[in-house]
């Protein structure tokens, strides 16, 4: 039996491990998309760089190529692969959090553009998700719907300047109700896809009952049209050099802006329930992505240090140093990382996000890191080129660098991974009494003296 196109692109022993849990559907669908990327994606990747304009004009910019190749994802099936139907019975695909890993590892290795194609773009795939576990019929109707057909794009609006954001009860915008409509004011920034000229919707968390006893039901997520009056894109910020444009990450005020009481997602106090539920699975596509990624610049660093016309000293590249290790290194954690975010995955699908909070945390200090690490050696061995435009290196660098602080810090996660490892204390100390307990009465038995 001839074998899946996916062992050549990630690893034959972690598909032996899932393969048996992907259906029929699942197997025909990441062929096609490895088909897709592999032969449409990846040569368009330079050409949709060529087609962004170096001036202004590039914040209004909608890509050609990438239009394209979204007509050609669509019409063959390759759309809104994220959304599970087995969690979204009314919108989603029939794949499952496991099934879609896999898919999106494979969409990492061209980048941004890859799962942007398929309309499986952060920072949109949470926000249909939002829309279409917590939203209602009006709701959906306006912005989930376009959402999922690829005709607008969306963003996120909760980190804010002037604040630690990573403790999400720090939290400063007022969100208010006046009459029937809801007052917004705040100071948001790095708001990822908010400069696209697409984006026409922002969810915005804020604070609509900061005396609430509980600090986690304080929170709001309220709808918010990107064009609504009082909404001010301040600038565009920068990520170590790149603007990431035309998407972009915005830094905004929202002044005195006003939208229908119908604006509110699920409910007053809800907000901290809904940034929840929406991180779960967004911390693990991303994780694969990185995968994606760091298999990229592992693929290119070995066809740089195995490059004739690359030799130094007469020698290949590969003959020098620690390169060889450093390329054994890089397999290692790659696999290691690929069974952690899989792992991940099946418990998101078998327990929700919830019950998966361990699996989800590690993995997300574990794989950017790792990813980091991989690119770093990649650009070491390419030397000066690594660290240029002519090579995509220093481009991936930075959007992991950005993982270890986007959805969480590294140190948030830690901290909840090993505060949850301390709470198997008293267990432990129980099992290894009970275990003493038995050596004890052992040597006794055999007439012998328990050594101290």
């Amino acid at each position: 039996m001839a074998s899946h196109p996916v062992v050549e692109l990630t690893s034959p022993s972690s598909w032996a491990m899932v393969e048996d849990k992907f259906s029929p559907y699942a197997k025909e669908t990441l062929a096609k998309l490895i088909t897709f990327l592999e032969e449409e994606v990846r040569p368009a990747e330079r050409l949709a760089k060529a087609q962004l304009p170096d001036d202004a004009t590039r914040w209004q910019t909608v890509i050609p190529v990438i239009e394209e190749l979204k007509t050609k994802a669509r019409k063959i099936g390759l759309w809104n692969l994220f959304l599970s139907k087995a969690h979204y019975p009314e919108h989603g695909v029939p794949l499952t959090n496991l099934e879609y890993a896999v898919m999106a590892e494979i969409m990492g290795r061209s980048g941004h553009i890859g799962s942007e194609v398929t309309n499986c773009s952060a920072p949109d795939t949470g926000n249909m998700e939002v829309l279409a576990r917590y939203g209602n019929a009006e709701q959906q109707k306006k912005w989930l719907f376009p959402l999922l057909n690829g005709e607008i794009r969306s963003a996120f609006s909760m980190t804010e300047r002037f604040v630690a954001s990573s403790d999400a009860t720090n939290i400063r915008t007022s969100i208010r109700q006046e009459g029937d409509e809801i007052v917004i004011n705040g100071h948001k920034w790095y708001i990822s896809g908010a400069g696209d000229p697409r984006t026409k919707v922002h969810l915005v968390l804020g604070k609509s009952d900061p005396n609430n006893s509980s600090a986690y039901r304080q929170q709001s997520v309220v709808i918010v049209p990107a064009d609504a009056p009082g909404v001010k894109v301040v600038r565009q910020m920068m990520v170590m050099g790149f603007d990431d444009a035309p998407e972009g990450h915005s830094e905004i005020i929202y002044d005195n802006v006003r939208v229908p009481l119908g604006n509110l997602v699920l409910g007053w106090g809800r907000g901290f329930e809904i940034i929840q539920g929406r991180l779960g699975p967004g911390r693990i596509h991303h994780c694969m992505r990185s995968i994606g990624a760091a298999q990229i610049a592992l693929d290119s660093m070995i066809q740089r240090v195995t490059d004739p016309s690359r030799k130094t000293f007469g020698k290949y590249l590969y003959e020098h140093g620690t390169v060889v290790e450093d390329i054994a290194k890089s397999r290692a954690e790659i696999e290691s990382a690929r069974l952690l975010v899989l792992s991940a995955a099946l418990q998101i699908d078998k327990f929700k996000a919830k019950g998966a909070m361990k699996e989800i945390a590690i993995a997300k200090f574990v794989v950017p890191s790792m990813a980091l690490q991989v690119v770093d050696r990649a650009m070491q061995a390419y030397g000066a080129e690594g660290l240029s435009q002519d090579q995509d290196l220093s481009f991936a660098f930075a959007n992991l660098r950005t993982l270890r602080l986007a959805d969480g810090p590294d140190a948030v996660h830690i901290q909840q991974v090993g505060q949850r490892e301390l709470k198997r204390a008293p267990a432990l100390v129980k099992k290894t009494a009970e275990v003493k307990k038995k050596e004890t009465e052992l040597f006794k038995k055999h007439g012998l003296k328990l050594p101290q």
